[in-house]
Formats: C-alpha cells, structure tokens, sequence
C-alpha cells in the first residue's frame, strides 16, 4: 500500500486548494481514509475522515471549511480547503484508518506542504 499527496503550494489567506491523495495496493473501496496535517513543532493532528461508505467527519477547526471527498474510479481521496488561515499551514498527509483507529506507520507518505500566507 502506497499513498502519494500532492496538490499543495502557497496560498493567501481566505483563498482554497485542493489536495488528493493516490493510493496503490490494497482494497481501497474499503478503508475508513483520513486526512492529517503536521505543523512545526505540533503534533500530527487528524482533520477529516471518509469512509468507504461515503461518510464525513471534520476536526472543529476545519468543519463548514474543509470537504473531504473520494473517487473510487481512480483510487483518490481529495481535500478541498475553502477559506483557509494562517494556522492551516501544515504539511498534510493521507493514511488509511485501521480497526485500531490507528494509521500504520509504514503508509505515510512524503505529505504535500500548504502555506497560507499573504
């Protein structure tokens, strides 16, 4: 299993991006999928989640902002980020949730750097 971000960049306060997350391996219909963001010197912190149902979830700081979103046809899950802060600058990663509510470290990929910033 594989995932790869990309999508990120610098972008002014109260602006958007979108960014996706390809998956390789595995059953991807099947996994509750999160995504998670890393500020310096923060812990990583999870944002939002879909299952493989569909169903969202959102961190507070994040809901009526941030949409999560699948495409099963080409194994993607996507953030699309709407009026972003300064504090939303974070590198951000995807990762499948397991039946622990844990990420498996060895997924990780190299995450995908937003800056917001004017």
């Amino acid at each position: 299993v594989q995932f790869v971000e990309s999508g990120g960049g610098l972008v002014q306060p109260g602006g958007s991006v979108r960014l996706s997350c390809a998956a390789s391996g595995g059953i991807f219909s099947l996994w509750l999928m999160g995504w998670y963001r890393q500020a310096p010197g923060k812990q990583r912190e999870l944002v939002a989640t879909i299952t493989g149902g569909g169903s969202t979830n959102y961190a507070d700081s994040v809901k009526g902002r941030f949409t999560i979103s699948r495409d099963y046809a080409v194994k993607t899950v996507y953030l699309q980020m709407n009026m972003l802060k300064l504090e939303d600058t974070a590198v951000y990663y995807c990762n499948l949730i397991d039946n622990n509510n844990r990420s498996p470290d060895a997924y990780w990929g190299q995450g995908t750097q937003v800056t917001v910033s004017s």
